[in-house]
């Protein structure tokens, strides 16, 4: 679904709607896993959704043919189909976490990654041999402009940094919640610029450095909230084993 909204919709648009993730993320957290809203974190969500939607708006189009309502009605609704879903995903990661595997290890999270990925990969697999596109793949390595070994290092090292940021995204679900987990993964969208002017020598302007600024704001809301309740939570802890050795 984000592959046909990206192909039917502007980029500008198509990151506009991916944004509303995270209210559709509220929504199934509020629903499926009782999260608790106070200013902080209501605060933290829309800044960091004003942020990645300031991205959207500065960055240019890349559709350069005119498409019709259809096809752009479908990009839309698939678009905010994709959004949902993947907040769905992620609320229903917590309640796995939570209400079913019981398990608090580090293992527990290697599986709960491995075998979707598993699972998507076959489909993935599957998919290229069913529609012929592995003809392609070798036409394709060959007509990289860096080269057969860059084409091959930038698909390698894809797939493990995105490894790695999963299983750091499900770390996330399962120590703290799939909102905070959703508030980070949506961060990352204005660092990027960050990372491009180091090492692409792109420009930084002044809609990329606040777009930033809000994010960075919008994410310290966030942890100071956890703070609060891990403070909370360890005075009360004390109080109760004050009165435990008292009695």
């Amino acid at each position: 679904m984000y592959s046909y909204g990206l192909l039917y919709l502007p980029v500008s648009t198509y990151s506009l709607i991916c944004a509303s993730q995270l209210a559709f993320n509220c929504l199934f957290s509020l629903l499926l896993n009782a999260q608790r809203f106070t200013a902080l974190i209501l605060n933290s969500v829309v800044i960091v959704t004003i942020s990645a939607a300031l991205l959207a708006v500065h960055s240019e189009s890349d559709t350069s043919t005119k498409l019709s309502a259809g096809k752009y009605a479908i990009g839309f609704v698939c678009t905010v189909a994709a959004s949902a879903t993947y907040a769905l995903y992620l609320s229903l990661l917590e309640v796995t976490f939570k209400r079913v595997m019981k398990s608090e290890t580090f293992d527990t999270i290697l599986k709960m990654q491995f075998f979707p990925s598993f699972i998507a990969s076959c489909a993935c697999v599957v998919g290229l041999y069913a529609s012929g596109e592995i003809r392609h793949l070798t036409a394709e390595m060959n007509g990289f402009n860096k080269g057969e070994i860059s084409y091959l290092m930038t698909l390698i090292w894809t797939a493990v940094l995105w490894q790695i940021c999963c299983i750091g995204l499900l770390g996330l679900i399962f120590e703290v919640s799939s909102l905070f987990s959703n508030v980070i993964s949506t961060l990352g969208l204005p660092a990027l610029p960050v990372l491009a002017v180091i090492f692409f020598h792109d420009k930084m302007d002044g809609e990329k450095i606040i777009a930033l600024l809000l994010a960075v704001w919008g994410f310290l809301s966030y942890v100071y909230q956890n703070y609060l309740d891990d403070s909370k939570a360890k005075s009360s802890k004390s109080e109760e084993n004050e009165a435990t050795i008292t009695h």
